[in-house]
C-alpha cells in the first residue's frame, strides 16, 4: 500500500489561474475553482515521484462511505487517473457539472 505524505501548501492553478490557500483541514490536491489537479503523484498521495507533471482533468463523481465524495482526476497526458475527496470548499456547481457530465454518458 502507497504511504501518504502530507503536503499541504498553497499553489495557483495551471488551467485557471486561481489562488489556491493552503487547506485547514486537509491536504488540497486540485484547484477549488475549476477543479483541476496536476499530475505530481505516482504511488501514492504526496510522493511527488511523476515525471509527467501534466494537468488532470476532473473525469467523474463517486461516493464512498467513508470518505465521503471522491472526484477521479484523468492525466490529459498520460492518461493515469487519481482519485481525490472532494474537499468542502469546491466549487459546488463544478461539482455538479461533473456529476450531470458523467450521468449523460452513461
Amino acid at each position: 500500500m502507497a504511504t501518504f505524505i502530507k503536503i499541504n501548501e498553497a499553489f495557483i492553478c495551471k488551467n485557471c489561474g486561481f489562488n489556491n490557500e493552503k487547506s485547514e483541514k486537509s491536504c488540497r490536491n486540485h484547484c477549488a475553482k475549476c477543479l483541476y489537479s496536476l499530475h505530481l503523484d505516482e504511488n501514492g498521495p504526496g510522493d511527488r515521484l511523476s515525471t509527467c507533471k501534466s494537468l488532470m482533468a476532473p473525469k467523474s463523481l463517486n461516493h464512498n462511505g467513508k470518505k465521503g465524495f471522491i472526484i477521479t482526476h484523468k492525466c490529459t497526458k498520460c492518461g493515469k487517473e487519481i482519485q481525490n475527496k472532494v474537499a468542502d470548499d469546491d466549487n459546488k456547481e463544478k461539482i455538479i457539472e461533473i456529476s450531470l457530465s458523467q450521468k449523460n454518458n452513461e
